[in-house]
């Protein structure tokens, strides 16, 4: 069998109530094939219990960062106990603005995500180069540093909940979106990472998304592309363009 599609929908800071309800309803009333096309969302954290209890459970809910620790003195970071107390079962964990922004370094994000599996989340890694990074011809050894921070705290069994997420930064957010191409070519490149570092089953089975201001009009040529196992999407997740590229892959 396949490795099955992953829409992914990141809606960052933003939301509210009144976009809930507009954006889990018309999930809701979207149909796909489950067995085809998973379908995962993540909304801000004050809001991951209300979009669980409104979403049909073909639905997965994520939250976008959680700590290394449970529970104690960590003001406002979110805990793997809340997420599973809520019936969250998603996490994005590396994502550039954790990395940029927060100072997330690399082994930061390892041991988010080895504390992630440990809990019982499944985990959508990102991973991804700087615009200069990739002008100096260092997308690869960016990306594969990052892997190796990763790969370096999990065994081979763990990534069976893992779903990598590359993202070229240079695209996130800014319209500019790297080229079926260009995306395949990265894709390629990590999963023959995965297969030397990893294993080859690891390799085979792992799901790789492409992130960076994908919408309705690039993804269906994005999808062609033989590595290119899912997205994860940003500002088209907050409006209707999400359930048109989810029904894009229904219709592949």
């Amino acid at each position: 069998m396949g490795r099955k599609f992953l829409v992914g929908g990141n809606w960052k800071m933003n939301a509210s109530k009144q976009l809930v309800d507009t954006l889990v309803s018309g999930l809701n009333q979207a149909s796909w094939n489950s067995d085809e096309i998973e379908v995962v969302i993540a909304p801000p954290a004050p809001y991951l219990d209300l979009v669980r209890t409104k979403a049909k459970k073909e639905v997965g809910v994520s939250a976008q960062n959680i700590y290394f620790e449970k529970k104690g003195a960590f003001t406002g970071e979110n805990s793997s106990e809340f997420l599973k107390d809520l019936d969250i079962a998603w996490v994005i964990l590396g994502h550039s603005e954790r990395r940029e922004i927060f100072k997330e370094s690399d082994e930061v994000t390892a041991k988010k995500v080895a504390f992630a599996l440990a809990e019982g989340l499944s985990v959508i890694a990102c991973v991804g180069e700087k615009l200069e990074e990739r002008e100096a011809n260092q997308t690869t050894e960016v990306v594969f540093r990052q892997l190796k921070a990763i790969a370096s705290v999990l065994k081979p069994a763990d990534w069976d909940r893992v779903v990598v997420a590359y993202e070229p930064v240079w695209a996130i957010g800014t319209g500019k979106v790297a080229s079926p191409q260009q995306a395949q070519d990265v894709h390629r490149e990590i999963r023959q990472w995965l297969a030397a570092n990893v294993s080859e089953e690891v390799s085979q089975a792992t799901r790789i998304l492409y992130g960076g201001s994908v919408g309705a009009k690039t993804s269906g040529e994005l999808q062609k592309e033989v590595d290119i196992d899912g997205f994860l999407i940003g500002g088209a997740s907050l409006t209707a363009d999400f359930v048109t590229i989810i029904n894009t892959r229904s219709s592949a």
